[in-house]
């Protein structure tokens, strides 16, 4: 008698847990943590704002950024706002010029707050840390470094935000490992960057993050 009740008392705790498991299924839900997502869907640029007059356009499923005639700064930014995370993305660079990978910031206009995780020509640190209208270079590359970029080619970009730690990789070598309490503390949008001066074209694809 006991062993039946019991096996009855199992069985109707099993059928709860599945109705409210479906309860909470489907929906609009928070991606989680450990599950890559795509920044870029290879199509158009949903998902991101463009801040200033340069070009950011799609082309054979990749997006690409370059100057326009106006040659002034421009920002792709995520309308999403990310804190920890694993991201990753491939570069290729069509120009010797300046861009990068901005972390936790805002921008306003054509001004940006944030930290930028240099994308650049040979031997201008890529990969190396620098805070946009704040202290200036936090980390640049040293030059034993300088020689993991594939200029011309495609690259691969790997950063990891957590809490006050960031961590870069340039083709699978770590350049940068850095803590950092204003880091730390901030919050904020990615954003792909177009320096002045014109003469920029960067191709990028295969963006992924994962919320840490």
């Amino acid at each position: 008698m006991k062993v039946t009740v019991l096996r009855k008392l199992a069985l109707f705790l099993t059928v709860l847990a599945l109705a409210s498991g479906s309860l909470f299924a489907g929906g609009d839900k928070p991606s989680k943590p450990g599950k890559p997502q795509k920044l870029f869907n290879g199509k158009n640029l949903k998902g991101w704002v463009v801040h200033g007059t340069e070009k950011w356009y799609v082309d054979k499923g990749e997006l690409v950024c370059e100057s326009g005639p106006d040659k002034g700064y421009g920002y792709l930014k995520t309308e999403k706002q990310y804190k920890d995370f694993d991201l990753s993305v491939e570069f290729l660079q069509n120009a010797n010029g300046n861009s990068g990978v901005f972390i936790r910031s805002s921008v306003e206009g054509t001004k940006v707050q944030g930290w930028q995780v240099e994308v650049a020509g040979p031997n201008h640190d890529t990969g190396g840390i620098y805070e946009s209208y704040g202290r200036g270079w936090l980390v640049q590359i040293p030059d034993e470094k300088e020689g993991f970029l594939k200029f011309g080619s495609w690259n691969t970009l790997r950063i990891r935000v957590q809490g006050d730690r960031v961590q870069t990789w340039l083709n699978g070598h770590e350049m940068v490992d850095l803590k950092d309490d204003k880091i730390g503390a901030a919050t904020g949008s990615i954003a792909l960057q177009i320096h002045d001066g014109g003469g920029i074209k960067v191709r990028w694809k295969n963006l992924l993050l994962t919320e840490l």
